[in-house]
């Protein structure tokens, strides 16, 4: 199949590619073949859709989201992290015991994904392991990627919260070996302070194991570093803790937040290849604070952008993008260092081929990549006929989920999932 319209990705993070009425080209398998500024004369007699003067941009992937808080979405918002978690999250989440409850839920979170374009994503779930599953069965039927973790909660939590590591061990064992190329599991230890060592060491050997990647929170509010310390003093840092276990880097990883990750530590997340992943809207609305981005960018760090649902507001990747520039300049003014803020490509890149390349080649409009995109029409914003690099900056800052009009899913267009 054939696709024209105005193509617009980041290959690099510098600065967009435009290519005004190109054409891509997608092998039955969804893998991109192609892309064109004149379609060459042995693609003639190919099917071609054309988009007229939309916009063809890779689809948004979300890197860290709860989607058990989806409920508390744009709701308290009015304690730190810590109080937050006891006072709000982790009663919401205990009601996932309920899998008429959590189906409900998760039928309207996974939905949310869809209307927003985030065409894969990396997720938390709750404690419950039949819940979990159910959420994974919810992806599969939308035809959206993800990697869904159960997560890891055996102290310094509710009851209702909990889990043990057998019954972590045991899930996990069931679903390792299931053979989706798009739904995955992902080794969850919420943090350090709700997993004792036995359930840390039981994560780090199953990840080894089955070669499975590893997500958790780090550095992300000083209160909760220093309670770190404590619970474990033989440690230099945060990080140290999970890398102990080997949960830091011995397969594909990704640590939220890292506002605080400076020195050793920043050294340590480097030389592990670690993926960090920024949720400015969260560390806004909880007051965590903010993360050194340029700096990991310049350390040669990955960094993708999460929304981290509820401590988030939003599940609009679009809106992460804003703040991730927004904060950027904040931490220039705010901090001595004066650290460029980040560029509008820069950001879009972060949301897409960054983000993208944790679940293999996707992201960007490159030939073997995955075809994951985006139809957008932003007519009613092009009023004065403005450029293409003005159209997808407008978009950006000005667009929402309204929009997006088709979505494409490793080569495949995505329907509207059923509520």
């Amino acid at each position: 199949m054939i696709y024209k319209a105005h193509i617009i990705d980041t290959p690099t993070k510098d600065e967009f590619r435009i290519i005004p009425n190109g054409y891509i080209h997608v092998t039955e398998d969804g893998k991109i073949a192609g892309i064109y500024e004149q379609l060459p004369a042995e693609l003639a007699n190919e099917p071609i859709t054309d988009y007229g003067d939309k916009l063809l941009i890779p689809a948004f992937y979300d890197l860290h989201v709860h989607a058990p808080q989806y409920r508390n979405l744009g709701l308290a918002l009015d304690l730190p992290l810590l109080e937050w978690l006891e006072t709000y999250t982790f009663p919401e989440e205990s009601k996932f015991r309920d899998i008429a409850y959590a189906e409900h839920v998760y039928r309207r979170f996974v939905h949310e994904l869809w209307m927003q374009g985030t065409m894969r994503s990396s997720v938390f779930a709750s404690a419950h392991p039949e819940a979990t599953a159910k959420l994974m069965d919810i992806f599969r039927e939308a035809g959206l990627g993800a990697f869904v973790g159960l997560v890891g909660m055996d102290r310094n939590c509710p009851e209702a919260v909990q889990n043990t590591t057998e019954q972590v061990q045991a899930f996990l064992e069931q679903v390792a070996t299931e053979n989706d190329p798009l739904v995955k599991p992902i080794i969850t230890p919420r943090f350090i302070p709700t997993c004792s060592r036995e359930m840390l060491k039981m994560m780090g050997k199953l990840a080894k194991k089955h070669n499975l990647p590893v997500q958790s929170h780090l550095s992300e509010n000083k209160d909760e570093i220093r309670w770190v310390h404590q619970l474990m003093p033989e440690t230099i840092c945060y990080a140290d803790g999970y890398r102990k276990y080997g949960l830091l880097g011995d397969t594909p990883t990704l640590m939220a937040h890292c506002c605080y990750t400076k020195g050793i530590e920043l050294r340590m997340i480097r030389r592990h290849h670690v993926m960090v992943v920024h949720c400015p809207t969260s560390n806004c609305n909880l007051g965590s604070g903010a993360a050194p981005i340029r700096r990991f960018l310049d350390n040669g760090i990955p960094v993708a952008l999460g929304t981290d649902v509820s401590g988030g507001h939003n599940m609009s990747v679009l809106r992460v993008i804003q703040y991730a520039i927004q904060t950027s300049k904040l931490y220039q003014i705010l901090t001595p260092r004066k650290e460029a803020f980040l560029k509008v490509s820069e950001a879009f890149y972060l949301a897409t081929k960054s983000g993208g390349s944790f679940f293999g080649q996707c992201g960007c409009f490159e030939k073997g990549y995955d075809f994951d995109a985006l139809v957008v029409d932003d007519a009613y914003l092009n009023h004065e006929k403005y450029e293409l690099n003005q159209r997808i900056e407008r978009y950006i800052f000005l667009g929402d989920d309204r929009d997006i009009k088709v979505r494409f899913c490793a080569g495949k267009e995505i329907k509207e999932p059923k509520l």
